[in-house]
């Protein structure tokens, strides 16, 4: 097929210093989730998260974790989310992939340690991260 475009596979880079913000926000909330708004930029596919937002009006609870999505102002910087799941498990649930937001979705299983962030597009499917020193 001449019009059919080739699916971008994304790749996820993000700053150290927000990493650690996401692992410190998740070990804080404990036993709760937490929820944060990925800041960075996408272009052909790479995402490059070098901040973090607390969204406005978030709820969290030991089960759940969002805000409503009505109430951002516009901003082309949010690339997608951050949360927690204190069980352990860093698999999306279905709630999760209905409420996706942005390019990618993040999820950080306790007990919230570097290899403990999963990154993972709108369908579900694990993407790989790398992590930088650099500013970006």
């Amino acid at each position: 097929m001449i019009f059919k475009k080739e699916k971008l596979r994304r790749t996820i880079t993000i700053t150290k210093d927000s990493r650690d913000g996401i692992l410190t926000y998740c070990k804080l909330n404990h036993p709760n989730e937490g929820i944060l708004i990925l800041r960075g930029k996408s272009k052909k596919g790479n995402v490059t998260v070098n901040g973090l937002v607390i969204p406005p009006f978030s709820h969290h609870g030991p089960t759940f974790a969002g805000f409503p999505h009505s109430f951002l102002p516009f901003d082309p910087s949010y690339v997608g989310t951050v949360h927690s799941h204190p069980t352990g498990s860093a698999r999306p649930s279905v709630t999760d992939l209905h409420n996706f937001f942005g390019f990618v979705s993040l999820i950080v299983q306790s007990p919230y340690e570097d290899d403990d962030i999963f990154a993972y597009d709108r369908d579900g499917n694990l993407l790989e991260i790398t992590i930088s020193s650099d500013e970006l």
